[in-house]
This record gives structure tokens, C-alpha cells and sequence, in this order.
């Protein structure tokens, strides 16, 4: 049985919780596939995908809605959700779900992990959950993977496997839908301090819209930028600003506490 989780990751905690899945899980080895970064996979080749993005304004990124648009309809697979959060979770877990029966893929399970927040607007207002998750947030993540891989066992041994509906919570569903052109509306133009750019190339790099250039000089297309704030966080010289923020609240990389909670000798 063939197993793969395709995951985007904006500042790395989506990333670093997808790895510990992978450690965790006994009875089928993923592949990884960063969405952004990777080939595109032949999705028919795989029994199992795992399906793993941030919340982005209460649901899925515009960029899994995009991935998701690459992707043929399947005759068979199954799909577990995954998603991390700062704030709210919102209804991501609806939309990943949505997104992959659209596909045919049957849903196993999904979960929510609760992480610092990356989106610096809410990090100036002190919502930033650096301690998360807690004790009691990584007991259930450890759970939710045990019981992924009980039904990971089941299939490999030719058994339906016992599947658990999607669910949101109270404050999920009240929370509001936000249209996918939200955050760009949000996070504005941004521009650059040349005197601190060192046209290094970061940004341009880590950029899932192919928004930047260097021509030579760092310019933004903001036809195609979608607001997600990679280059602002990421920029090594805090020369990115924008109408509100300037060289404060960057969450370029997973923090340290959140590496300790999740780091294993099996990664």
C-alpha cells in the first residue's frame, strides 16, 4: 500500500506537524510532497493521501483551492485532513473535506492542531499562542494520528475502516466565511526599503504565487499575489513593509518550544 501527504507550509509549523505524523504512523510509510515546491503527484498511484495546509482567514489557503484544481478525479483512495492554526481554526477542516470528495477521495479522519500564530497582524494584537499547543492539544494530535494509523492497519489487511465525520466544534461554525480575495485585501501592497534590500532573493524563493521578481530590482505583481505574507515574514532584512507593518511581528520559522514538542529521533 502507498501512501503520500501533500502539505503546504507557510512558516514551517504545518510542516514540522506533517513530519511528526509521518514518524508516528507504523503501518504505512508516506512520501512528502510540499505542494509548492514538488512535482505534482500521480495521485492514482497512491492508496492513502494526506491532505495538510495552515487556516488562512477561517478556511483553506487560496492555494490548496488552486492545488486542488490540478487534480484529477479519482476511481479510488482514501484522504485524511490536516490543518494547523493560530487564532480559530474556523472551517478548514469543512473545506479540505469539500475539496476532496470533490475529487472522489473517501475521508478517513481529519484534525485540527492549535500553533503559534504566523499572521503578524495578530501577532501585534498579542494573539500569538506561543505556547501552543498544550498538553492537552498534543495529547488529542497524538490520538488523532493513533487513530489514523488503527485505520491505516485495517486497509492494509483488506477491512473498511471505521471513519470519522468531519467535525468543526461551535466556534468553527459560527465563524464567519471569508472570501479567498480577503487577504490580499488585507495585507495591501507591499512594498520594499531599498536601503535595506540586499536583493538576496528570498522572497522571490519562497513566494507559492510566483508575485516577485528581481528585474534587477525587487518588484511585486500584485495581480498574482494573493496576501499570505511569506515575503514579509521571511525577508532576513525586514525590508518588506506594508501600509501598517514595517520590521515587527515576523514568524519566519517554527519556533523553538514548538520543535521541542514535536521533534522526534525518527525524523
Amino acid at each position: 500500500m502507498n501512501g503520500i501527504i501533500c502539505y503546504y507550509s507557510g512558516s514551517g509549523n504545518t510542516k514540522l506537524a506533517v513530519k511528526y505524523i509521518k514518524s508516528k504512523i507504523s503501518s504505512l510509510d508516506f512520501e512528502l510532497c510540499d505542494v509548492v515546491r514538488d512535482e505534482a503527484p500521480d495521485f492514482s498511484q497512491y492508496d492513502v493521501v494526506g491532505f495538510a495546509t495552515f487556516t488562512d482567514f477561517g478556511g483553506a489557503p487560496q492555494y490548496i483551492h488552486s492545488f486542488f484544481d490540478t487534480i484529477n478525479p479519482q476511481n479510488h483512495g482514501y484522504a485524511f485532513l490536516f490543518n494547523t492554526y493560530g487564532f480559530l481554526s474556523g472551517k478548514t477542516q469543512k473545506s479540505l473535506a469539500k475539496l476532496a470528495r470533490s475529487k472522489n477521495f473517501e475521508v478517513l479522519c481529519g484534525h485540527s492542531l492549535h500553533t503559534p500564530e504566523s499572521y503578524p497582524p495578530m501577532r501585534s494584537r498579542n494573539k500569538n499562542f506561543d505556547d501552543s499547543p498544550n498538553q492537552k492539544e498534543l495529547d488529542k494530535f497524538d490520538e488523532f494520528i493513533a487513530q489514523l494509523d488503527d485505520m491505516l492497519a485495517a486497509i492494509q489487511a483488506g477491512n473498511k475502516p471505521g471513519i470519522k465525520p468531519i467535525k468543526i466544534g461551535l466556534t468553527g461554525a459560527l465563524f464567519p466565511s471569508f472570501s479567498r480575495t480577503r487577504a490580499k485585501k488585507d495585507f495591501g501592497k507591499q512594498q520594499v526599503d531599498i536601503n535595506l534590500c540586499k536583493e538576496c532573493g528570498t522572497c522571490k524563493k519562497l513566494c507559492p504565487y510566483r508575485a516577485i521578481e528581481l528585474a534587477p530590482n525587487l518588484v511585486f505583481d500584485h495581480g498574482k499575489c494573493r496576501g499570505c505574507w511569506s515575503c514579509y515574514n521571511h525577508c532576513p532584512e525586514k525590508a518588506i513593509y506594508t501600509k501598517k507593518f514595517k520590521g515587527e511581528w515576523q514568524y519566519p520559522k517554527p519556533s523553538q518550544q514548538l520543535v521541542s514538542k514535536l521533534e522526534t529521533k525518527q525524523i
